[in-house]
């Protein structure tokens, strides 16, 4: 995956109460790469992943996409 990250995303599960996202700011270098994303409907809340995590395709979609509703 390249660096800079997409802009948005799509977390599997909810997160914060959210599912679609985008990235308010990212920085490190190498394994310690991070990015904070911030959810489209609230963009005071804000939380930090670790990029590799980004790249976890059951975890993180890249843009805004659709999926089915799940109760977690």
């Amino acid at each position: 995956m390249k660096w800079p990250p997409n802009q948005k995303w799509t977390s599997a599960k909810i997160k914060k109460g959210y599912r679609h996202f985008e990235i308010k700011n990212f920085g490190g270098k190498g394994d310690g790469r991070w990015v904070e994303l911030f959810p489209i409907l609230n963009k005071v809340v804000s939380f930090r992943v670790k990029f590799s995590e980004l790249k976890n395709k059951k975890e993180w979609e890249s843009g805004w996409v659709q999926l089915e509703d799940n109760k977690d």
